[in-house]
């Protein structure tokens, strides 16, 4: 069972990262945001990974209490920002935390992979995942929605982040 809103918000945070929309500053350092792009990291409340504070998440109040962690690899950002081909070594993780005041008492954990358009078929796909963005895939997907059990979308073997 997906846990679609919340599967929703996280995945386009990941694509907000993985957009050459989202420019990388000169400065070093994290920004107002909470992006860090020397470190390839984005920390703090999930408001300001659409780049606006103003108590949203893209127009949502729903999850912009939330506290975000997310990283992504030189290969995943060579290939998004500095037009590289995609390699095996592009990844991206979402670390999920709603459990502050205000938050929306969700916990989620993304790993997402590339594979390569052949997605299934390709030799870096690993059995238990699922494809995203036509390209992708999660390797790993788990957490738990306000108080309710523990869920597990995707457990991929191996579920390790890098080359294979």
């Amino acid at each position: 069972m997906k846990r679609t809103a919340l599967v929703t918000v996280a995945l386009a945070l990941l694509v907000l990262i993985a957009t050459p929309a989202a420019a990388k500053p000169v400065n070093k350092g994290f920004d107002e945001f909470g992006y860090n792009y020397q470190a390839r990291v984005f920390v703090g409340l999930a408001d300001g990974v659409d780049r606006n504070l103003d108590g949203t998440v893209w127009g949502d109040p729903t999850y912009a209490n939330d506290h975000l962690v997310m990283k992504w690899s030189k290969a995943w950002d060579d290939a998004r920002f500095r037009g590289s081909a995609w390699f095996p070594d592009a990844w991206c993780t979402n670390e999920w935390s709603g459990m502050s005041p205000g938050g929306s008492q969700i916990v989620w954990h993304y790993k997402i992979i590339w594979v390569g358009t052949e997605l299934e078929n390709s030799p870096y796909w690993r059995q238990g995942g699922y494809a995203i963005w036509g390209q992708f895939e999660v390797v790993m997907s788990h957490g738990t929605e306000r108080g309710q059990r523990h869920f597990w979308e995707a457990l991929a073997t191996p579920n390790g982040l890098g080359g294979h």
